[in-house]
Protein backbone atom coordinates (compact mmCIF):
# COMPACT_ATOMS: atom_id res chain seq x y z
CA UNK A 1 0.00 0.00 0.00
CA UNK A 2 1.53 3.19 -0.57
CA UNK A 3 1.00 5.82 2.00
CA UNK A 4 1.68 8.94 0.00
CA UNK A 5 2.50 9.96 -3.37
CA UNK A 6 5.81 11.75 -3.70
CA UNK A 7 5.89 12.89 -7.36
CA UNK A 8 8.30 13.36 -9.60
CA UNK A 9 7.47 15.87 -12.49
CA UNK A 10 8.69 15.99 -16.44
CA UNK A 11 8.26 18.87 -18.05
CA UNK A 12 7.25 22.53 -16.58
CA UNK A 13 4.33 23.58 -18.93
CA UNK A 14 0.88 25.20 -18.11
CA UNK A 15 -0.90 22.11 -17.22
CA UNK A 16 2.02 21.36 -15.24
CA UNK A 17 1.53 24.39 -12.89
CA UNK A 18 -2.15 23.88 -12.99
CA UNK A 19 -1.74 20.41 -11.47
CA UNK A 20 1.15 21.60 -8.65
CA UNK A 21 -1.32 24.25 -7.66
CA UNK A 22 -3.71 21.46 -6.69
CA UNK A 23 -0.91 18.89 -5.35
CA UNK A 24 -0.59 21.55 -2.69
CA UNK A 25 -4.19 21.74 -1.48
CA UNK A 26 -4.22 17.96 -1.39
CA UNK A 27 -3.27 15.55 1.75
CA UNK A 28 -1.61 12.61 0.58
CA UNK A 29 0.68 13.70 -2.06
CA UNK A 30 3.39 15.98 -2.12
CA UNK A 31 6.32 17.19 -5.12
CA UNK A 32 10.02 14.98 -4.16
CA UNK A 33 11.54 16.15 -7.80
CA UNK A 34 11.45 18.02 -10.74
CA UNK A 35 13.38 16.98 -14.52
CA UNK A 36 13.87 19.61 -16.99
CA UNK A 37 15.96 19.90 -19.84
CA UNK A 38 16.28 23.69 -18.50
CA UNK A 39 17.85 24.09 -15.15
CA UNK A 40 16.47 27.03 -14.77
CA UNK A 41 12.92 26.21 -15.19
CA UNK A 42 13.27 23.38 -13.60
CA UNK A 43 15.05 25.16 -10.53
CA UNK A 44 12.20 27.53 -10.42
CA UNK A 45 9.05 25.14 -10.85
CA UNK A 46 10.98 23.46 -7.62
CA UNK A 47 11.00 26.36 -5.94
CA UNK A 48 7.49 27.01 -6.32
CA UNK A 49 6.44 24.04 -5.27
CA UNK A 50 8.73 22.55 -2.76
CA UNK A 51 10.80 20.12 -4.19
CA UNK A 52 14.02 19.26 -2.75
CA UNK A 53 15.50 18.20 -5.97
CA UNK A 54 16.42 19.49 -9.57
CA UNK A 55 17.38 16.98 -12.33
CA UNK A 56 18.03 17.70 -16.14
CA UNK A 57 19.72 13.86 -16.54
CA UNK A 58 16.68 11.07 -17.32
CA UNK A 59 18.56 8.41 -16.08
CA UNK A 60 19.44 10.27 -12.06
CA UNK A 61 15.57 11.39 -12.43
CA UNK A 62 14.85 7.77 -12.72
CA UNK A 63 17.07 6.83 -10.36
CA UNK A 64 15.76 9.16 -7.25
CA UNK A 65 14.75 6.44 -4.18
CA UNK A 66 12.28 8.85 -3.09
CA UNK A 67 10.01 9.39 -6.32
CA UNK A 68 7.75 6.69 -6.14
CA UNK A 69 5.17 8.54 -9.58
CA UNK A 70 6.26 10.31 -12.21
CA UNK A 71 4.11 12.36 -14.12
CA UNK A 72 4.75 13.44 -17.22
CA UNK A 73 3.60 16.49 -18.95
CA UNK A 74 6.33 16.27 -21.96
CA UNK A 75 5.25 17.15 -25.80
CA UNK A 76 3.17 13.87 -26.50
CA UNK A 77 5.70 12.40 -28.83
CA UNK A 78 7.82 11.62 -25.86
CA UNK A 79 5.01 10.23 -23.49
CA UNK A 80 5.79 6.30 -24.32
CA UNK A 81 9.32 6.66 -24.07
CA UNK A 82 9.66 8.50 -20.99
CA UNK A 83 6.89 6.07 -19.46
CA UNK A 84 8.24 3.10 -19.93
CA UNK A 85 11.29 4.52 -18.90
CA UNK A 86 9.68 5.12 -15.78
CA UNK A 87 8.01 1.82 -15.75
CA UNK A 88 10.77 -0.24 -15.97
CA UNK A 89 12.71 1.85 -13.84
CA UNK A 90 9.52 0.79 -11.01
CA UNK A 91 7.79 4.15 -10.73
CA UNK A 92 4.18 4.69 -11.36
CA UNK A 93 3.47 6.54 -13.45
CA UNK A 94 0.55 9.34 -14.39
CA UNK A 95 0.48 10.26 -17.80
CA UNK A 96 -0.89 13.60 -19.82
CA UNK A 97 -2.99 13.51 -23.02
CA UNK A 98 -2.31 11.91 -25.25
CA UNK A 99 -1.58 9.39 -23.26
CA UNK A 100 0.61 8.07 -26.51
CA UNK A 101 0.29 8.22 -30.25
CA UNK A 102 -0.71 4.42 -31.08
CA UNK A 103 -2.77 1.78 -30.07
CA UNK A 104 0.76 -0.99 -29.68
CA UNK A 105 2.68 1.81 -27.29
CA UNK A 106 -0.68 1.63 -25.53
CA UNK A 107 -0.92 -2.23 -25.21
CA UNK A 108 2.38 -2.30 -24.57
CA UNK A 109 2.39 0.55 -21.57
CA UNK A 110 -0.59 -1.12 -20.01
CA UNK A 111 0.90 -4.76 -20.00
CA UNK A 112 4.28 -3.77 -18.57
CA UNK A 113 2.24 -1.70 -15.73
CA UNK A 114 0.28 -4.93 -14.92
CA UNK A 115 3.06 -7.19 -14.99
CA UNK A 116 5.15 -5.18 -12.35
CA UNK A 117 2.31 -4.41 -10.19
CA UNK A 118 2.07 -0.60 -11.00
CA UNK A 119 0.17 2.30 -11.17
CA UNK A 120 -0.61 3.56 -14.54
CA UNK A 121 -2.88 6.34 -14.66
CA UNK A 122 -4.16 8.71 -17.54
CA UNK A 123 -4.36 12.16 -17.01
CA UNK A 124 -7.79 13.33 -18.48
CA UNK A 125 -9.72 15.33 -15.92
CA UNK A 126 -13.27 14.46 -17.53
CA UNK A 127 -13.10 11.07 -15.61
CA UNK A 128 -12.30 12.59 -12.37
CA UNK A 129 -15.55 15.17 -12.41
CA UNK A 130 -18.18 14.88 -9.87
CA UNK A 131 -20.05 16.34 -13.32
CA UNK A 132 -18.93 13.34 -15.00
CA UNK A 133 -20.89 10.65 -13.14
CA UNK A 134 -23.85 13.28 -12.99
CA UNK A 135 -24.07 13.42 -16.78
CA UNK A 136 -23.79 9.22 -17.19
CA UNK A 137 -26.70 9.37 -15.04
CA UNK A 138 -29.49 11.54 -16.78
CA UNK A 139 -28.25 9.81 -20.05
CA UNK A 140 -31.91 7.66 -20.21
CA UNK A 141 -33.49 10.62 -19.46
CA UNK A 142 -32.78 11.44 -23.06
CA UNK A 143 -34.08 8.39 -24.49
CA UNK A 144 -32.54 6.53 -27.52
CA UNK A 145 -29.66 9.24 -28.50
CA UNK A 146 -29.97 10.32 -32.31
CA UNK A 147 -27.06 13.29 -32.58
CA UNK A 148 -24.07 14.51 -31.08
CA UNK A 149 -22.60 17.72 -31.69
CA UNK A 150 -19.18 19.54 -29.82
CA UNK A 151 -17.60 22.34 -30.64
CA UNK A 152 -14.04 23.29 -28.46
CA UNK A 153 -12.03 26.51 -30.19
CA UNK A 154 -9.80 28.46 -28.16
CA UNK A 155 -7.15 30.15 -30.21
CA UNK A 156 -3.94 30.07 -29.62
CA UNK A 157 -0.65 32.68 -29.18
CA UNK A 158 1.09 30.00 -30.77
CA UNK A 159 -1.01 30.03 -33.76
CA UNK A 160 0.63 33.65 -34.11
CA UNK A 161 3.81 32.36 -34.36
CA UNK A 162 2.57 29.79 -36.66
CA UNK A 163 1.70 32.66 -38.77
CA UNK A 164 5.00 34.35 -38.25
CA UNK A 165 7.12 31.50 -39.66
CA UNK A 166 8.24 29.54 -36.29
CA UNK A 167 6.77 26.33 -35.65
CA UNK A 168 5.67 25.89 -32.42
CA UNK A 169 5.75 21.83 -30.76
CA UNK A 170 1.81 21.95 -30.54
CA UNK A 171 1.80 22.66 -34.44
CA UNK A 172 4.56 20.20 -35.08
CA UNK A 173 3.89 16.14 -36.22
CA UNK A 174 7.52 15.85 -35.83
CA UNK A 175 6.35 16.15 -32.03
CA UNK A 176 2.93 14.64 -32.50
CA UNK A 177 1.23 18.08 -32.20
CA UNK A 178 -2.00 19.21 -33.89
CA UNK A 179 -5.84 20.12 -32.68
CA UNK A 180 -7.23 16.85 -32.73
CA UNK A 181 -3.98 15.32 -30.30
CA UNK A 182 -5.05 18.34 -28.16
CA UNK A 183 -8.21 20.49 -28.03
CA UNK A 184 -10.07 18.11 -30.08
CA UNK A 185 -9.08 15.52 -28.07
CA UNK A 186 -11.64 16.05 -25.10
CA UNK A 187 -14.26 15.83 -27.47
CA UNK A 188 -13.51 12.60 -28.59
CA UNK A 189 -12.83 11.41 -25.23
CA UNK A 190 -16.25 12.10 -23.78
CA UNK A 191 -17.59 10.59 -26.92
CA UNK A 192 -15.60 7.15 -26.01
CA UNK A 193 -15.97 7.42 -22.22
CA UNK A 194 -19.64 7.61 -22.94
CA UNK A 195 -20.70 5.78 -25.84
CA UNK A 196 -17.72 3.15 -26.39
CA UNK A 197 -15.44 3.01 -29.50
CA UNK A 198 -17.38 3.75 -32.59
CA UNK A 199 -17.85 1.88 -35.54
CA UNK A 200 -16.60 4.58 -37.92
CA UNK A 201 -14.61 7.72 -37.12
CA UNK A 202 -13.34 10.50 -39.70
CA UNK A 203 -11.46 13.01 -39.45
CA UNK A 204 -11.86 16.42 -41.82
CA UNK A 205 -8.57 18.96 -40.71
CA UNK A 206 -7.76 21.83 -41.54
CA UNK A 207 -3.78 22.48 -42.19
CA UNK A 208 -1.49 24.70 -42.08
CA UNK A 209 1.04 23.57 -45.19
CA UNK A 210 2.28 20.20 -44.59
CA UNK A 211 2.01 20.88 -40.68
CA UNK A 212 -0.22 19.72 -37.82
CA UNK A 213 -3.82 20.98 -38.15
CA UNK A 214 -5.05 23.75 -36.75
CA UNK A 215 -8.58 23.12 -36.63
CA UNK A 216 -10.91 20.38 -37.83
CA UNK A 217 -14.37 18.45 -37.38
CA UNK A 218 -14.34 14.61 -36.22
CA UNK A 219 -17.37 12.20 -37.32
CA UNK A 220 -17.71 9.55 -35.21
CA UNK A 221 -20.73 7.06 -36.55
CA UNK A 222 -22.31 4.94 -33.61
CA UNK A 223 -25.08 2.02 -34.22
CA UNK A 224 -28.20 4.38 -34.86
CA UNK A 225 -26.79 8.19 -34.43
CA UNK A 226 -23.44 9.84 -35.32
CA UNK A 227 -21.09 12.80 -33.22
CA UNK A 228 -19.59 15.89 -34.95
CA UNK A 229 -17.35 17.26 -33.11
CA UNK A 230 -15.42 20.34 -33.85
CA UNK A 231 -11.95 22.02 -32.36
CA UNK A 232 -9.91 24.43 -32.88
CA UNK A 233 -6.39 26.28 -32.32
CA UNK A 234 -7.07 28.77 -34.94
CA UNK A 235 -10.52 30.42 -34.30
CA UNK A 236 -12.37 31.08 -31.13
CA UNK A 237 -16.37 30.45 -30.05
CA UNK A 238 -18.90 29.22 -28.28
CA UNK A 239 -17.52 25.86 -26.61
CA UNK A 240 -20.73 23.24 -25.60
CA UNK A 241 -21.34 19.65 -25.81
CA UNK A 242 -24.95 18.85 -27.03
CA UNK A 243 -26.18 15.20 -26.43
CA UNK A 244 -30.02 15.08 -28.38
CA UNK A 245 -32.34 11.81 -28.07
CA UNK A 246 -35.83 11.11 -28.83
CA UNK A 247 -37.06 12.67 -25.25
CA UNK A 248 -34.81 15.53 -25.06
CA UNK A 249 -31.05 16.74 -25.06
CA UNK A 250 -28.47 17.26 -22.34
CA UNK A 251 -26.45 20.27 -22.81
CA UNK A 252 -22.62 20.70 -21.56
CA UNK A 253 -22.35 24.10 -20.10
CA UNK A 254 -18.83 25.22 -22.05
CA UNK A 255 -18.06 22.11 -23.16
CA UNK A 256 -16.07 18.99 -23.02
CA UNK A 257 -12.65 20.15 -21.17
CA UNK A 258 -14.57 20.65 -17.44
CA UNK A 259 -18.25 19.87 -18.01
CA UNK A 260 -19.04 23.14 -16.04
CA UNK A 261 -22.86 22.03 -16.09
CA UNK A 262 -25.23 19.68 -17.16
CA UNK A 263 -28.23 21.19 -18.35
CA UNK A 264 -31.15 18.30 -18.70
CA UNK A 265 -34.52 19.21 -20.77
CA UNK A 266 -37.33 17.06 -21.80
CA UNK A 267 -40.78 17.86 -22.41
CA UNK A 268 -41.62 16.90 -18.99
CA UNK A 269 -39.39 18.67 -17.08
CA UNK A 270 -35.62 20.81 -17.03
CA UNK A 271 -32.99 20.66 -14.99
CA UNK A 272 -29.61 22.19 -14.13
CA UNK A 273 -26.95 20.44 -12.18
CA UNK A 274 -23.47 21.03 -11.28
CA UNK A 275 -22.05 19.28 -8.23
CA UNK A 276 -18.59 20.96 -8.97
CA UNK A 277 -18.53 23.87 -6.38
CA UNK A 278 -14.95 24.41 -7.28
CA UNK A 279 -14.41 25.34 -10.73
CA UNK A 280 -10.74 24.32 -11.42
CA UNK A 281 -11.02 20.57 -12.82
CA UNK A 282 -7.64 19.90 -11.81
CA UNK A 283 -8.68 20.49 -8.12
CA UNK A 284 -10.89 17.26 -8.93
CA UNK A 285 -8.54 15.13 -10.44
CA UNK A 286 -5.69 15.62 -8.23
CA UNK A 287 -7.94 15.11 -4.89
CA UNK A 288 -10.20 12.01 -6.66
CA UNK A 289 -6.70 10.66 -8.00
CA UNK A 290 -5.11 10.34 -4.54
CA UNK A 291 -7.59 8.72 -3.07
CA UNK A 292 -7.63 6.13 -5.17
CA UNK A 293 -4.27 5.89 -5.12
CA UNK A 294 -3.98 5.54 -1.59
CA UNK A 295 -7.05 3.30 -1.50
CA UNK A 296 -5.33 1.00 -3.86
CA UNK A 297 -7.88 0.73 -6.34
CA UNK A 298 -6.12 -0.19 -9.49
CA UNK A 299 -9.20 -1.00 -10.92
CA UNK A 300 -10.57 2.21 -10.79
CA UNK A 301 -7.71 3.35 -12.91
CA UNK A 302 -7.66 0.15 -15.33
CA UNK A 303 -11.18 1.31 -16.14
CA UNK A 304 -10.23 4.54 -17.23
CA UNK A 305 -7.10 2.75 -19.28
CA UNK A 306 -9.29 0.74 -21.47
CA UNK A 307 -11.07 4.23 -22.10
CA UNK A 308 -7.60 5.47 -23.33
CA UNK A 309 -6.91 2.68 -25.47
CA UNK A 310 -9.98 3.26 -27.60
CA UNK A 311 -9.51 6.86 -27.67
CA UNK A 312 -5.67 6.36 -28.90
CA UNK A 313 -7.50 3.65 -31.47
CA UNK A 314 -9.75 6.50 -33.01
CA UNK A 315 -7.23 9.25 -32.72
CA UNK A 316 -4.58 6.93 -34.75
CA UNK A 317 -6.89 5.43 -37.36
CA UNK A 318 -8.08 9.14 -38.22
CA UNK A 319 -5.33 11.35 -38.15
CA UNK A 320 -3.95 8.56 -40.42
CA UNK A 321 -6.87 8.51 -42.92
CA UNK A 322 -6.22 12.13 -42.85
CA UNK A 323 -2.69 11.95 -43.70
CA UNK A 324 -1.19 12.98 -40.43
CA UNK A 325 1.90 11.05 -39.59
CA UNK A 326 3.74 11.26 -36.59
CA UNK A 327 7.69 9.91 -36.50
CA UNK A 328 7.20 6.23 -35.20
CA UNK A 329 4.03 5.52 -36.99
CA UNK A 330 3.79 2.13 -39.06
Amino acid sequence: MIKEIKLGTIGSGTIVRSILDNVLLTEGIRLAAVYSRSEERGAALAEAYGAARVYTDMELFLQDGEVNFVYIASPNLLHYEQAKRALLAGKNVICEKPFCTGAEQAAELVALAGERGLFLIDAVPTAFLPNFDVLKSRLPKIGKVKLVMANYSQYSGRYDRLLEGEVPNVFNPAYAGGCLMDINFYNVYLSVALFGRPEKAVYYPNRYGSLADTSGVMVMCYDGFVCQLAGAKDTWGVNFFQIEGEKGYIYIKDGSNGIAEVRVVTKEEEECLNEQSNPDRWFYEVRNMTKLVLADDHQAFDRGLETMREVVEVLESSRKQAGIWFPGDK
